[in-house]
């Protein structure tokens, strides 16, 4: 059986007004990786200041307001340059977001079952929560 190390990543891009997050913003985050259902590779803040300009700023254990709870992440800087450069042109000016790579640990055991069988991913899409949602809504509503 073929050992991954890791898994699909997924890129997630968190916006939030002023210049650095409610330390609240991350719990579930914190939870999630706690629990064991994703391992946080990479974490980035950046601010937009009005002016266009952008700060990149790291973890910080000593701060509550750049901390996970102590978690760190495990890939740093796999998130690079380019898509952190990417990722700040969809922030507004006067807004920060928070760049988050996340592992789902299930997707790695799935990739090495599948290799091991002889298989492999060709194709993955991801449908964002609110379309799932709205489309069993309308489901449930088409239904009754």
């Amino acid at each position: 059986m073929n050992d991954f190390r890791f898994g699909p990543a997924e890129f997630y891009l968190v916006g939030f007004e002023g210049d650095s997050p409610d330390p609240e913003t991350f719990r579930a985050l914190t939870e999630l990786v706690s629990s064991g259902v994703v391992r946080l590779l990479d974490f980035v803040v950046l601010t937009k200041t009005e002016d266009g300009e952008v700060e990149i700023r790291e973890l910080d254990e000593d701060s509550d307001i750049l901390s996970l709870g102590g978690l760190a992440p495990i890939a740093a800087g796999i998130a690079g340059e380019e898509d952190v450069e990417d990722l700040a042109e969809l922030v507004p000016p006067g807004h920060s977001a928070a760049i988050v790579v996340l592992e789902l640990s299930f997707a790695r055991e799935l990739a090495q079952r599948l290799a091991a069988a002889g298989g492999q991913v060709l194709h993955s899409e991801r449908v964002p929560a609110p379309v799932v949602n709205a489309m069993m809504d309308i489901l449930d509503q088409e239904g009754e």
